[in-house]
């Protein structure tokens, strides 16, 4: 099941390089992270509790000296020795590791689901920190397209095709990328120290992210998405089944305890006289009954257990809306994102041929710089904009993966 979540968070638009790098990201996080390791110790406490139930009550025992000796027919009694073990009903000891072992399995599913919300974060962040990136890269080509028109205009002022005001208004308009440039390396800092603390490693370590990434033209064809297997879900039904099994060993506590001893009296020998059993030990064996008379207690255990089996049915009831919401606001984020990227990729197309247009109106001597200043803004808005209309997509996509089941 975990590798089958760390493919479908990769998705499939990867290359397979790029797949096995976020996958490594992710399996590292899961090695690493303090949460996912507290979670283990946690599991592992419940399932080691199965051997602390599975034991019988301490032993009595007992040593008596009498102080005043006590005469029999025999002799003068001068010490006693007991011991005593209560055994609990048949089954009782069963019940209980039948009750620990369902409660193990509901810890098992909260560790389930704090690796894939694990998982689900990196990819997010790993998606995040892509979108920055390309957004630098967007910016840096921006500017070497400003230099290559402040260079025209410089041409163009020199033949008195254009005022030096335009120069200045695209060197300000470099700037203004360059600042922004800036501002994204700051943005991009803050989340790679994110990414790497859900990795647990030094928040300088720098992370590999790929600078290609696309909107395929549809989704994978994949199995229809279900909850009724999903670990948020199963954990109610782990929760329901302890609680049955609790009620189980209610019933079986309920039921006498039964006792098993023996009673040991040294006798000391009568003296000046001689007859059988002179001086004879004697030796008890016992057998004791603990009756639960008074068993409120048991039926308000058992009341309690009904309340708590409608409470967690009805928890179950109330997260399974929550996720079916989030599963369905997810599928159609992701859709919108996927015509936004069709749309900017149009508009971009659109720019460029407008850029195209510009230059070969230099070639006449009558390129309009106000133009190319609005045709490149207009250009980079659509690129920043497809930008985002990736990273929403995947975002949305590593919330779908997580809601698989």
């Amino acid at each position: 099941m975990r590798y089958i979540i760390l493919i479908g968070l990769v998705f499939f638009a990867f290359s397979e390089t790029k797949a096995q790098q976020l996958a490594s990201y992710i399996q590292e996080a899961e090695k690493n992270n303090p949460e996912i390791q507290a979670f283990e110790l946690r599991y592992t406490i419940a399932e080691e509790k199965v051997n602390e139930i599975n034991t019988l009550p301490n032993t009595e025992v007992s040593v008596g000296y009498f102080v005043s000796e006590p005469e029999t027919r025999t002799g003068a009694q001068k010490a006693k020795f007991s011991a005593k073990q209560m055994i609990p009903w048949f089954g009782t000891i069963t019940a209980r590791e039948n009750y620990i072992g369902s409660l193990a399995d509901a810890q098992y599913e909260e560790l389930i689901i704090v690796k894939r919300k694990l998982a689900m974060s990196v990819s997010q962040s790993y998606y995040r920190l892509f979108a920055i990136r390309a957004k630098q890269n967007i910016l840096d080509e921006n500017i070497e397209l400003l230099d290559t028109y402040e260079r025209l205009a410089l041409t163009s002022v020199e033949v008195g095709n254009a005022s030096a005001v335009d120069v200045l208004r695209l060197q300000i308009r470099q700037n203004e990328l360059q600042q922004q440039k800036e501002v994204l390396q700051q943005e991009y800092l803050a989340e790679q120290t994110l990414f790497n603390k859900l990795l647990n490693i030094d928040e300088k370590t720098p992370v590999e992210v790929y600078n290609e990434l696309t909107v395929p033209e549809q989704d994978p064809i994949t199995e229809e998405v279900g909850l009724d297997l999903h670990p948020e879900l199963l954990k109610y039904d782990k929760l329901y089944e302890s609680i049955k099994q609790f009620e189980i060993l209610n019933q079986k506590e309920a039921l006498p305890n039964l006792g098993f001893g023996l009673d040991y009296i040294s006798v000391a020998d009568r003296p000046d006289m001689s007859f059988d059993d002179n001086g004879k030990d004697i030796l008890m064996p016992m057998v004791s009954v603990s009756l639960p008379i008074f068993n409120n207690k048991y039926k308000s255990i058992s009341q309690q257990n009904k309340l708590r089996q409608e409470e967690i049915t009805a928890q179950k009831h109330e997260r399974r809306n929550k996720l079916e919401t989030l599963l369905s606001e997810a599928n159609s984020n992701r859709m919108a994102a996927r015509i936004r990227f069709r749309t900017q990729a149009k508009n971009i197309q659109q720019a460029k041929d407008g850029e195209e247009i510009l230059i070969r109106s230099y070639e006449t001597g009558t390129i309009d710089f106000n133009d190319v200043l609005d045709i490149q803004e207009l250009q980079l808005k659509f690129q920043i904009n497809q930008i985002e209309s990736i990273k929403s997509y995947y975002i949305q996509s590593a919330i779908i993966n997580y809601l698989r089941s």
